[in-house]
């Protein structure tokens, strides 16, 4: 069993940490808010004070906050990384740009500490189950050296390749998974409009081209409108801070992705970021 640290307890630092502790671990935990320190304490985790503390006394840091300005400032402007010892590693499940990774990873070879960014994809249905797929970008040594904490709440590992690849894979898939669930939404609302039988529809979708894994599960995915308001902005929220960086990343490399933009406009539209 190993000494590991989480921190940033939302939905899916949350539960992480919890299989963490089942499993049998040693996990020590920080979030800003008490109320999910203490949920984990009574399942058996340590409460830390602070990052430093957690970092002190852990093999591996798992980091799963916002963005990218809080993976920065928890990993080199709260004292995480300072806190480490040589041959530790700090895995960064945050949805954040590949620039931010390296950055992180760059500082932390200095001291001698190793850097993954194993992004995650499943949601807290797949956190709490144990069914995360993961993709890794990182050293294969550190990679390894980390397999068995990540298969603790994943199915499916996949190193992708260096530092930075996770992010970049991370992001590539979100898209993906956005603009499935555009396109699932726009089709099955056509459809439904012009009186098409619903249920026969949704066998066409399957044995066509136009299939996908949104489609066919398209009351559990495809659509928001049957979610309670709160749940449905934090839905929209959430794949919007993900497509920020997506585009961030097309730009930097020159590839046009029109229908990305579109479907976060769609997102900021939702949030009301910004009007129609």
């Amino acid at each position: 069993m190993k000494n590991v640290g989480f921190i940033g307890l939302g939905t899916m630092g949350r539960a992480l940490a919890a299989n963490l502790a089942a499993a049998g671990h040693n996990v020590i935990v920080y979030d800003v808010r008490e109320e999910p320190v203490k949920g984990l304490a009574a399942l058996g985790a340590k409460a830390a004070r602070s990052v430093s503390e957690v970092g002190a006394q852990s093999e591996i840091v798992e980091i799963a906050v916002v963005d990218d300005a809080q993976v920065e400032q928890v990993v080199l402007g709260e004292g995480l990384l300072d806190a480490m010892q040589a041959g530790t590693v700090i895995v960064i499940h945050s949805t954040i740009h590949p620039k931010t990774v390296r950055k992180v990873g760059l500082e932390a070879s200095r001291k001698r500490v190793g850097v993954l960014d194993a992004q995650m994809s499943g949601g807290g249905v797949g956190a709490r189950s144990k069914t995360l797929c993961f993709m890794v970008g990182g050293d294969k040594v550190h990679f390894d050296q980390c397999h068995a904490v990540l298969a603790v709440s994943g199915q499916h590992i996949f190193h992708v390749g260096a530092l930075g690849m996770g992010a970049a894979a991370k992001l590539a898939q979100q898209s993906l998974i956005c603009l499935n669930r555009l396109a699932a939404y726009e089709g099955m609302v056509l459809a439904d409009q012009a009186g098409v039988d619903m249920e026969v529809f949704r066998q066409i979708v399957h044995l066509t081209s136009a299939q996908s894994h949104i489609a066919d599960h398209y009351e559990q995915y495809g659509k928001m409108e049957g979610l309670a308001p709160e749940e449905a902005r934090w839905l929209a929220h959430l794949f919007y801070k993900g497509l920020c960086p997506a585009l961030e990343l097309a730009h930097e490399l020159g590839v046009s992705v029109p229908g990305v933009a579109l479907v976060q406009q769609r997102f900021e539209w939702v949030l009301g970021i910004k009007k129609d």
